[in-house]
């Protein structure tokens, strides 16, 4: 079988991507329904009764569009059909009241607001009008219910039979009577085919209780809202109500500035334009689910600029791709803290232009996240190439330019307040980061470039490293602090005391503790380092390989493990990081009785040096094989202790590994 083209494939597509469309389209109305009933307000001065009977309306509204927004597509799609054939018998139902009841057919003349005729004016003319469109809502009734038998005939005749009352001019109560008898009978083949559709609804709702129900039981609550999250594309569905209720509101305000100043130019001054631009985000963020919706429109934004700078960069990482997630987080939390959707409306806009500044500091350090790695990528692969170079060290510079210009501009508008404080403590501590990144950067380059074997280099980079974490962690206690302050002083909230729990144990506790870490695994494995015998000078020479970590030359010195092997003291350190035995052999490297200066020394190829004794080197392997086999001798008899105690030393193994681990982390 031939396998389809990318054409054919994209033919194929294309219905799928209507569908999942009109499947986002029909969902947001539920949001529209939902927005409106968090936003009406009730009167407080009624009965008890009323406003019991207003809070289970709003309930029962909300609770109905929850379960509408989470239906199945084919589920949603009959929703759908039967509401809209429901509501063509409904506007038939009104169409023949009003014809009926309120028309002269004989003086008719209907406009609206716009001065459009809505209906001919003579008699003949607007009772075809009539009858076309009551056929049209008869067989869009039928259509949609799916009525196949002679009952539809009889539905469109019943929506007929009032026009046929107003044709042969019969008396006023005689067509009252009618329009009451099209009615009932329309309303009772409404319920019976409700009553006929009931059995298909219980088995379905059941089929869905019960699969959430399993779905509960083995993954858990959490999997099955993220399940959910993305079958109905809830972010495309926050993005389409927030851009279509934007929309609305500027066709509304723009209609409105028009009628005030008398024009009929579609284009507007420029202060207008602003007045127009700062409503419009103003209303854009005025309730959670508002909010929401601004939350997934920086979400798909933050999204194609990560795989805009990944793409000019050159990079790879999947991680990396969270921008898209993380932004948008970032800002609902904002939000959250700030009380944003709560505040007057001039409070609000200052208030997210504050957010958004905190929140564009937070993308650079994300966006350095990116780049740092692969700057390093190429300064220790020593990458020659400019064009490879170039990207990344523009977005470098960009990333110190850009908190430079912030902070200048800030700071010639705004007085010293708290959160300007933090924007410039972010700004500051993202220029240290670059200047830490470019730093250590500079140094692989002249490493590179050299050619040689730089002892120094890992001592250096370090140094560097350790200073700028170092300040980094005392911006982080510095923040705590001013966050403690905004707390107690200005605006203190529930949602900003844990986000300060949460900075105090990620940016303060853990970091502290992961640089304390480092610095003794550092310390260790110098210690390990000095501890191992060093040969230099003519013994140096006698050895004719390279080092089995980097591959180089021997040219001043080098440390010889227990195990007769050598390396050089910064390779051997690097892989001390990481574990505590030989990279060639697995023996442990460290001990810690004293350690013999072995004379006995063999280069990584087990050439043995020329003023030592073969036969005595000889005697000892085969003083060792026979200590081994004593050994696998004893375990073999003492099996029944060991395995007591290989409990202990797996657990024991076990957590190593994971200190190794995170070493290497």
């Amino acid at each position: 079988m031939a396998a389809v083209g990318p054409p054919q494939q994209q033919v194929r597509m294309a219905p799928q991507q209507v569908w999942a469309a009109l499947e986002v389209a029909l969902r947001v109305p539920c949001l529209y329904i939902i927005d409106a009933i968090f936003n009406s307000y009730y009167d407080s001065s009624q009965s008890r009764f009323c406003i019991a009977l207003q809070i289970f309306l709003r309930l029962l509204g909300i609770f109905i569009s929850s379960i509408v927004l989470i239906l199945s597509q084919r589920s949603l799609f009959k929703f759908y059909m039967y509401s809209s054939a429901f509501l063509l018998a409904a506007t038939s139902v009104l169409v023949n009241y009003y014809a009926s009841l309120h028309i002269d057919f004989y003086g008719a003349y209907n406009t609206s607001a716009f001065g459009i005729e809505l209906l001919p004016q003579k008699g003949p003319s607007l009772w075809m009008a009539l009858i076309v469109l009551q056929l049209t809502f008869g067989i869009g009734y039928i259509t949609l219910l799916q009525i196949h038998s002679i009952y539809s005939q009889l539905i469109i005749l019943d929506l007929l039979v009032p026009i046929i009352g107003l044709i042969t001019e019969l008396p006023l109560h005689i067509r009252e009577t009618l329009v009451f008898t099209s009615s009932l009978i329309l309303a009772l083949n409404t319920v019976l085919v409700l009553a006929v559709k009931f059995k298909w609804f219980y088995y379905s709702t059941r089929y869905v209780y019960l699969l959430v129900r399993h779905m509960y039981r083995i993954y858990g609550l959490q999997l099955l809202m993220e399940d959910t999250w993305k079958r109905i594309r809830f972010p495309d569905i926050l993005r389409v109500f927030w851009l279509t209720r934007i929309t609305a509101q500027a066709t509304v305000l723009v209609y409105i500035l028009r009628m005030a100043n008398e024009t009929d130019s579609f284009f507007i001054s420029w202060d207008d334009f602003w007045d127009l631009i700062c409503n419009l985000i103003i209303s854009g963020c005025d309730s959670t689910l508002t909010v929401l919706g601004m939350s997934a429109v920086i979400s798909s934004v933050a999204h194609y600029l990560g795989l805009g700078i990944l793409a000019f960069i050159g990079s790879t990482e999947e991680d990396d791709r969270r921008l898209g997630f993380v932004a948008p987080v970032l800002f609902f939390i904002l939000a959250l803290q700030t009380g944003l959707s709560g505040l007057r409306p001039e409070e609000r806009l200052i208030r997210l232009s504050r957010n958004m500044c905190l929140l564009l500091t937070a993308v650079l350090h994300f966006i350095h996240g990116m780049t740092d790695p692969v700057l390093m990528s190429l300064s220790a692969s020593h990458v020659s190439s400019f064009r490879r170079h170039f990207p990344v060290l523009f977005v470098s510079a960009c990333l110190f330019i850009l908190p430079v210009l912030l902070s200048y501009v800030l700071w010639h508008h705004y007085a010293l307040n708290t959160w300007l404080f933090a924007v410039t403590a972010f700004c500051v501590e993202l220029c240290l980061k670059v200047i830490v990144s470019l730093t250590v950067y500079t140094l692989f380059m002249i490493d590179g470039y050299y050619n040689v074997l730089w002892e120094k280099l890992d001592d250096y980079v370090y140094y560097v490293r350790s200073t700028g974490n170092i300040i980094e962690f005392i911006f982080g206690v510095v923040m705590f602090g001013n966050g403690a302050y905004t707390m107690m002083f200005e605006s203190g909230s529930k949602i900003r005391a844990c986000m300060m729990c949460l900075h105090a144990y990620f940016n303060i506790y853990l970091q502290a503790k992961n640089g304390w870490k480092t610095f003794m695994n550092r310390r260790t494995a110098v210690k390990k380092i000095n501890s191992l015998p060093e040969i230099k000078g003519s013994r140096l020479q006698e050895i004719d390989d390279v080092c089995a970590i980097c591959y180089h030359e021997f040219t001043t010195s080098a440390r010889i493990t227990p195990c007769n092997h050598y390396f050089h003291a910064l390779c051997l350190r690097k892989w001390l990081y990481i574990q505590d035995t030989c990279p060639m052999c697995h023996q442990k490297v460290y001990i810690e009785d004293d350690i013999k200066d072995n004379s006995n020394i063999s280069n990584n190829n087990g050439f043995i040096a020329p003023n030592e004794n073969p036969e005595e080197a000889i005697r000892e392997a085969a003083a060792e094989s026979d200590r081994e086999l004593n050994e696998d001798d004893s375990t073999d008899c003492d099996d029944d202790v060991q395995r007591e105690r290989n409990g202990v030393i797996q657990h024991t193994g076990t957590a190593a590994e994971e200190f190794i681990n995170d070493d290497t982390d």
